[in-house]
């Protein structure tokens, strides 16, 4: 089996306050690259190779024990989505090695409790939605039961737009033990806020997609981003970016003409969106130079608007 994951952004929470009885509720988008891929096949002994090989190992014996597999395995990893930038690596690698377990065996296991099993979607969803369908997705956060949070809301995202990323390989954002402390450590959001946020979502957001509107998408985006920011400056370094070069570089693309700038989760990538290819290309070809100057890259990517890819080498052999 081969399996081809997309990327995804975190565009911000929604509510972190939960006196509602709901808490997090999250904004994301999954696009086409980067992106992790793999192929998985019977052998005769477990064999992990390529890039992320110890987490891929410890996703194939975990899905193993879960799924109550006996037969081993060789996965081979092609390529990874860049760990603890913000793009959800984790998430897609996990669901990817169950997805090809469950597809090679024949087992009937919906993708979402794959990503249960790994622990997935602890505060959000977004990563698991971009895997089962891909698009622009909206959670409404973790309830009281033990689950991970639902989608409330998917729309399409335009295919003629772009997302501009800034990607910083020199630095990780906050994860693990670190990121359980940076979340222990916030006051809870005023409900004014966190009514603000959904406000923002509801009535301006989701609109501007469902309408193609970009002006107005980005206005939104840029608040949220900008609401979260403040939110999170604590946990982060005092600013609501993780890295100052990547926040530079983003200004400079709203100065442009790109809208909605921001930074995925805990970054360090950085975003903004444009209306066309032609205009990232504009972009890209200014800006490129003073990037790499910096030791940053440029992508620009499109919305995914649909989920992870399976193969049946067998039935459809490289």
């Amino acid at each position: 089996m081969r399996i081809s994951a997309p990327a995804r952004l975190h565009l911000g929470f929604l509510d972190l306050n939960g006196s509602l009885g709901r808490k997090f509720g999250s904004l994301g988008l999954a696009i086409d690259q980067p992106s992790t891929e793999l192929t998985l096949e019977r052998c005769e002994a477990d064999a992990v190779a390529g890039p992320e090989e110890a987490r891929a190992q410890r996703a194939l014996e975990r899905f193993k024990a879960l799924l109550k597999l006996d037969r081993n395995y060789r996965l081979s990893v092609s390529e990874t989505i860049p760990a603890h930038a913000g793009l959800g690596s984790g998430t897609q690698l996990a669901m990817a090695v169950g997805a090809a377990l469950a597809a090679l065996e024949g087992l009937e296991t919906e993708l979402r409790s794959l990503g249960e099993m790994q622990n997935r979607g602890a505060r959000s969803a977004i990563g698991m939605a971009a895997f089962e369908r891909g698009g622009f997705v909206v959670d409404g956060g973790r309830g009281a039961r033990d689950r991970a949070p639902p989608v409330v809301a998917r729309a399409a995202f335009p295919s003629a737009w772009r997302v501009l990323l800034v990607l910083d390989p020199r630095n990780m954002g906050v994860h693990g033990r670190r990121e359980v402390e940076a979340f222990e450590n916030l006051e809870p959001m005023r409900e004014d806020v966190s009514a603000e946020l959904c406000r923002t979502t509801l009535m301006q957001l989701l609109p501007a997609l469902a309408e193609t509107d970009i002006e107005a998408f980005g206005q939104a985006v840029s608040e949220v981003q900008r609401i979260n920011g403040q939110y999170f400056a604590s946990e982060q370094g005092g600013g609501i970016w993780s890295s100052p070069e990547v926040a530079e570089l983003v200004r400079q693309m709203a100065s442009l003409g790109a809208v909605g700038i921001g930074q995925s989760s805990w970054g360090p990538t950085g975003f903004a969106f444009v209306p066309s290819s032609a205009k990232a290309r504009e972009i890209l070809v200014a800006l490129d130079a003073g990037a790499k100057a910096k030791g940053l890259s440029l992508v620009a990517a499109r919305g995914r608007n649909h989920g992870a890819k399976v193969e049946n080498l067998e039935q459809h052999p490289i």
